[in-house]
């Protein structure tokens, strides 16, 4: 047996077999012979094509005809006599099956994305499959989860990490990572027991192993007295959840009378579903960006649209609080041929972006304000800094909102606030009310900023203090001026669902706590055990 400590994300238990995901290196562009590549380029195409059967026919029974059509397509490229004679002709002057068919993709994209818009798309399907093929041909394969497995991975970036099977995610183990790293987040979010900062071996792939999300150890080969024992504490834990589920339909209100409202967190439609079988009373940040990973070019007013409306009509009459795209930093999307940067960070992302590349703002604001009119939807507008950026955005939104009563397309102007993120935003929050619906304040970039600990560097961890007297002070000072020019004030940060802090964010008079779904009734039940006037906060 072996015993590995890490850091612990969610006070939970996870019991499966290892799956060991290595991404895949750059493709050496000479190959073994031409006889050689074409022998491994058969196979993958083999596997590939097998692979891609399964999927369409698993899409077919729970997706449906639409969904289904689209791997229908990535079967026929697969197929398609111009993409194998443009890498049977790579082949031939001596390259590497590998490169061969990334090249060969990229050329028919290129060709593809120059047609109408119908065959556009057809660029991203035929990238998807040299990708797949590629992935094979390096050893790597799908990061695709066909049984329920333990991830292990050096790290796993939004991109990677969006397009599982999240059924068959046991936990997650990563060597890289922290507290509050994207891994993290999901792992809150989906209530799925990780641990990060851990030593991580390849040949473990296929081991049984063990996550202690309460105590931060892995055990890779557990005896079975181990196993006994974290069968048991797995027990308890979902005795606890059972007993929450008594708080469905119950307000988070305190022994003393103080009221505050419980939202959750999502990234997907996907995860619309937790937040409804949480009980959760609206959603105090839908992550939009997630739309833009995972492709290769940007989404369409339509594509954005339907999910929002969709979004908004599971979530009947509660709020929905969607914030715009916050591309940049470790959510990357090659398509905007962003620069690489030194700190990303503190660079090129979120509204900077949107400010900048207006065409694809206004695709989104056309399409969150087309889907209002479906249900009870609030824009928030991310990594504000300034007054003009507020009244720069305003501008832009009522141009899109009279734009789109101008074509005659059905819409509605909804409640607009601002993250407060930037020390920048929080020491000005006076200035910024005015211009506001409301604040919602994210405390894992306030943290990162305030204490210049970048929150991705697990070496930094020690400084990353959420709970840090310069951090509170801020937060308290964003409460104090949203309320004084009338407004309400949420925390959406992942600071929302700790509950060392709760009590004092009521007492400073937070009017919203967003929190990832598995942690709303914990959090609900934690509220209506506090009396602030009795002392226990």
């Amino acid at each position: 047996m072996v015993q590995i400590n890490g850091i612990p994300i969610l006070a939970d238990i996870a019991i499966g077999r290892i799956r060991v995901y290595q991404e895949p290196q750059s493709a050496s562009e000479t190959g073994r012979g031409e006889a050689f590549e074409r022998s491994r380029l058969e196979r993958a195409l083999a596997q590939v094509g097998e692979r891609l059967g399964q999927l369409y026919e698993k899409a077919l029974r729970e997706t449906g005809e639409e969904e289904a059509a689209i791997l229908e397509i990535h079967q026929m490229l697969l197929e398609d006599e111009d993409f194998q004679d443009a890498v049977n002709e790579r082949l031939a002057e001596g390259c590497s099956a590998e490169y061969a068919v990334r090249q060969a993709g990229e050329d028919i994209a290129q060709m593809f994305s120059e047609m109408d818009d119908n065959m556009k798309a057809r660029a991203a399907d035929i990238r998807d499959v040299a990708s797949r093929l590629v992935r094979i041909l390096s050893g790597t394969g799908d990061l695709e989860l066909t049984e329920p497995a333990i991830l292990m991975a050096e790290d796993l970036a939004p991109s990677t990490t969006i397009q599982l099977d999240r059924s068959k995610l046991l936990g997650f183990v990563t060597k890289g990572g922290s507290v509050n790293s994207h891994t993290a987040i999901l792992s809150r979010t989906l209530n799925i027991p990780a641990l990060v900062q851990a030593h991580i071996q390849p040949e473990w792939d296929g081991k049984l192993a063990v996550i202690d999300g309460v105590n931060g150890v892995l055990y890779v080969d557990p005896n079975q007295e181990i196993l006994s024992a974290m069968n048991q504490v797995k027990a308890q834990i979902q005795q606890r959840r059972c007993q929450l589920q008594e708080l469905k339909g119950k307000k988070a209100i305190t022994k003393d009378g103080r009221s505050v409202l419980i939202y959750a967190n999502v990234g997907s439609l996907y995860e619309v579903e937790l937040v409804l079988e949480n009980d959760a009373e609206g959603i105090g940040l839908f992550r939009s960006e997630f739309l833009y990973l995972n492709r290769e070019e940007l989404p369409t007013e339509e594509e954005q649209y339907q999910i929002y409306r969709k979004t908004l009509e599971l979530m009947d009459d509660r709020r929905v609080i969607v914030r715009t795209m916050d591309i940049g930093a470790d959510k990357k999307a090659d398509y905007l041929h962003l620069d690489a940067e030194e700190n990303p960070a503190l660079g090129y992302r979120a509204i900077r972006i949107c400010l900048d590349r207006t065409d694809v703002f206004r695709t989104q604001l056309r399409a969150l304000l087309r889907a209002a009119v479906h249900g009870n939807l609030s824009i928030m507008y991310p990594m504000i800094a300034s007054l003009d950026e507020v009244l720069e955005i305003r501008e832009i939104v009522q141009s899109v909102y009279e734009e789109l009563r101008s074509e005659h397309i059905p819409c509605r102007m909804v409640e607009q606030g601002i993250m407060i993120e930037t020390p920048a935003a929080a020491i000005m929050s006076d200035q910024l009310a005015p211009y506001v619906d409301f604040f919602s304040i994210g405390t894992n970039d306030l943290t990162q900023y305030a204490l210049a600990a970048d929150r991705q560097n697990a070496r930094l961890a020690r400084y990353s203090d959420p709970h840090h007297p310069a951090v509170l002070r801020l937060i308290r000072r964003v409460v104090e001026e949203g309320h004084k020019a009338g407004i309400w004030v949420g925390i959406c940060g992942e600071l929302g669902a700790d509950p060392a802090l709760t009590g004092q964010f009521l007492e400073m008079g937070i009017d919203e706590l967003s929190a990832a779904p598995g942690s709303v009734l914990g959090l609900r039940a934690h509220v209506r055990e506090l009396d602030l006037a009795g002392g226990t906060p």
